[in-house]
């Protein structure tokens, strides 16, 4: 699966940055709910073990994520889950044993059956869903560790996966906050870092969405507030789902306010 290579390629950015960082910066907290760059790093580790474990089988996935959920269940919060599977894991160390694992998720998913049906947090999913989902939110998450960093990161076409992504849980974004799914499906046109022009839906939908693909990726991932984004937004519909819009599993979560995840430099 191309996806899967390009989810390596996403891992491989994100550890370039972090691979002569010492580990008194692992402590340093980014504008993403006061997280360390070692909660960032750790988080995608346990999910990236997640992954493998799902594309083993169900009862792998059941057996791992149990012990998180039950953690949930006692009202801990996800970043408060992770600590006892993290141990004593961090820094350095911890980024050596994400970085390895980064691989053999790409690795393994590259060889799968991308129809192969997966158990997950939320609804169970194809392996070619599962992994972009991986993509999206090593990039998602990566953009935190950038920002705090204060580097500019990179655009690339790979980011379309992303955008796919975001279009795709169109119904989902409503769903999982108990509001129905509009009849009407927004039409999305974004700029490519390449130039290209993608599409989604029907281009005379009453409702649309324009902009780069850039900007889309971010408001679909909850990285950027869409106010501090070029996206041109029409029509009701258009409106609604950007102010919800969640590309992710998990409860509902509400995007950041204007202007407070940016980046440092």
């Amino acid at each position: 699966m191309q996806q899967a290579h390009d989810y390596l390629a996403e891992a491989a950015e994100l550890a370039n940055v972090l691979y002569h960082l010492p580990d008194t910066m692992f402590d340093r907290t980014t504008l993403f709910k006061s997280w360390t760059i070692n909660d960032v790093i750790g988080h995608l580790y346990m999910f990236d073990v997640a992954a493998l474990k799902t594309l083993q089988s169900s009862e792998e996935f059941k057996s791992f994520y149990s012990h998180i959920a039950k953690r949930l269940d006692q009202g801990m919060t996800l970043l408060e889950s992770q600590y006892s599977f993290l141990g004593e894991l961090s820094g350095r160390k911890l980024f050596e044993v994400w970085q390895k694992t980064s691989r053999e998720v790409g690795l393994a998913y590259s060889n799968a059956n991308p129809k192969k049906r997966l158990q997950w947090v939320g609804p169970d999913m194809s392996a070619i869903s599962s992994i972009t989902a991986r993509q999206m939110e090593t990039w998602a998450h990566g953009q935190e560790v950038f920002d705090v960093l204060g580097i500019v990161r990179p655009v690339h076409d790979r980011i379309r996966n992303i955008c796919h992504l975001g279009v795709a849980t169109f119904g989902w974004s409503f769903q999982n906050r108990g509001i129905p799914i509009p009849e009407h499906t927004p039409y999305v046109c974004l700029t490519a870092p390449s130039g290209k022009l993608w599409e989604w839906n029907a281009p005379n939908s009453p409702h649309s969405i324009t902009g780069t693909a850039l900007a889309f990726a971010e408001v679909v991932t909850q990285v950027r507030n869409i106010e501090d984004t070029n996206l041109i937004v029409y029509g009701a519909v258009a409106n609604q789902w950007m102010a919800i819009a969640q590309c992710f599993a998990g409860i509902p979560e509400n995007p950041p306010s204007k202007g407070t995840r940016v980046c440092s430099s």
